[in-house]
């Protein structure tokens, strides 16, 4: 990027951005290991159940998005306190007075690259589903059936997490903290928050009590849980006394998980000077 002036223009800046981000090793190594774990846990998982009486191959294909999930998170973390954890930012914000171009580029540069690799997970996890189908002689139709918006689903599900990643790193500025946070809020609360009741009703929300359905619904805001929806709204999926907010609904919870310390970030940078 040039000096302040003409010369920082938007997409000069969308592409200083995209180049920082595809230099750093953080970036390559995050990625690999998302599609490792997608096709790695995949595969195993099918193995595992391939034996089984009605087995299907197609209801193993979210088995690593447990893992795939963190390596995204982890991308978009360490893509948002990069700059701060090297004090690159200083330099990036005399090229560009206004700052808010910097995060904005920021945003497009993870959003695209997050949107490949959740491609190559996603196909990673449909090629690691085929030996064990094969052994069992059924067919896989990736095109029937719900499978479509299924796979489009973890493809944005994954993407959303990456942004979410970066706006908390944009935020916090520090990697540890960062990471504490948006895993703490994917990862652990949920699984936290379900160890907390005793389920007792059916998936129809019947016989549900009001302690598991007043967890169930924080359960459903968390950014996982509005991310999932992407996945498994299409089966009718939804937590017993959580509300049924559908895929368009389950992607507006995620997107506010994104927006909201985004927009934190920004007004963080105008108002108070970068140290």
């Amino acid at each position: 990027m040039s000096a302040r002036g003409p010369g920082a223009t938007l997409p000069r800046v969308i592409a200083a951005e995209w180049t920082k981000l595809m230099s750093l090793r953080s970036t390559w190594w995050a990625a690999l290991a998302s599609v490792a774990a997608s096709g790695g846990l995949t595969y195993l998982s099918a193995n595992a159940s391939s034996g089984d009486p009605g087995y299907e191959p197609l209801g193993d294909l979210t088995a690593g998005l447990i893992l795939t999930q963190l390596g995204l998170l982890v991308l978009g973390v360490l893509a948002g306190t990069g700059e701060f954890s090297t004090g690159g930012f200083r330099s990036a914000f005399v090229a560009v007075p206004r700052r808010w171009p910097v995060l904005a580029a920021q945003v497009l540069a993870v959003a695209g690259f997050a949107l490949l690799v959740a491609v190559a997970s996603v196909v990673a996890a449909v090629l690691a589903i085929l030996p064990a189908a094969s052994s069992r002689d059924l067919p896989v139709h990736v095109t029937g059936g719900s499978t479509p918006h299924e796979l489009a689903g973890m493809v944005l599900f994954l993407t959303g997490l990456a942004l979410f990643g970066l706006a908390v790193g944009a935020l916090v500025r520090r990697v540890v903290p960062a990471l504490v946070t948006v895993i703490g809020l994917t990862l652990i609360l949920p699984v936290a928050l379900s160890l907390a009741v005793e389920p007792g009703g059916t998936m129809f929300g019947e016989g549900v009590t009001p302690q598991e359905a007043a967890v169930n619904t924080v359960m459903t805001l968390l950014p996982s849980g509005g991310g999932g929806l992407l996945v498994t709204s299409s089966d009718g999926f939804t937590m017993p006394g959580a509300p049924d907010l559908g895929a368009v609904g389950g992607g507006l919870v995620l997107a506010t998980w994104a927006l909201v310390p985004f927009t934190a970030a920004v007004l963080r940078l105008r108002l108070k000077d970068v140290k």
